[in-house]
């Protein structure tokens, strides 16, 4: 199911998203928009379309939204957060493994939710997990991940660690949680894309 996604930055400087998509399943076409950051609204669900439907409404939302000045992101505009946590040992345990898709799922939606970004995949390295998410608005999306951590893993947040790299270099990361950064954060591969 693609969703098209766009931002448009005003003014003032406030950011603003976007997105549509239809699911062939359910056959549904729904339009989601807000300011970056705040849960955002559902202005227009259309049921029972069929596939022409649902394309011929994606690429007039695509119109729109290129008239309106909304665009979809380059790498160069976004960031890479690493949101990593410790595993008891080298390699993810059943349960760490669990963690990991709990959390990737619990972030997927309160990020998309609010305009936040996606997450792009989860990876382990040595003794560690990571989640990497690429959004346009990397400071939001701290606050927005730790929240949501918090809830969804129930999990000591002393052992997260979140990372914030360029979108065109995500290995360049730096720790922006905790605060000072003790020593030296070693971004893990992204994962591979299908």
């Amino acid at each position: 199911m693609p969703i098209l996604r766009a931002y448009h930055t005003d003014d003032e400087g406030s950011q603003s998203f976007r997105e549509a998509w239809y699911d062939e399943e359910t056959r549904q076409f729904v339009v989601n928009r807000g300011p970056v950051g705040h849960l955002s609204e559902t202005p227009v669900v259309e049921d029972e379309l069929d596939p022409e439907e649902g394309e011929r409404l994606l690429e007039a939302f695509a119109a729109q939204c290129e008239e309106d000045g909304y665009a979809e992101l380059t790498l160069e505009e976004q960031s890479w957060v690493h949101v990593r946590l410790p595993l008891k040992g080298t390699e993810p345990s059943a349960r760490e493994n669990t963690l990991a898709s709990t959390l990737s799922e619990a972030l997927t939606g309160h990020l998309a939710w609010r305009g936040l970004g996606t997450v792009e995949g989860t990876v382990f390295g040595p003794g560690r997990m990571s989640i990497l998410v690429l959004t346009p608005a990397p400071k939001a999306a701290l606050k927005a991940i730790v929240s949501c951590v918090r809830e969804a893993a129930r999990s000591d947040l002393s052992k997260l660690v979140l990372a914030v790299a360029p979108g065109t270099d995500a290995s360049a990361a730096k720790v922006r949680h905790p605060l000072p950064a003790r020593g030296e954060f070693v971004a893990d591969p992204l994962p591979q894309q299908d």
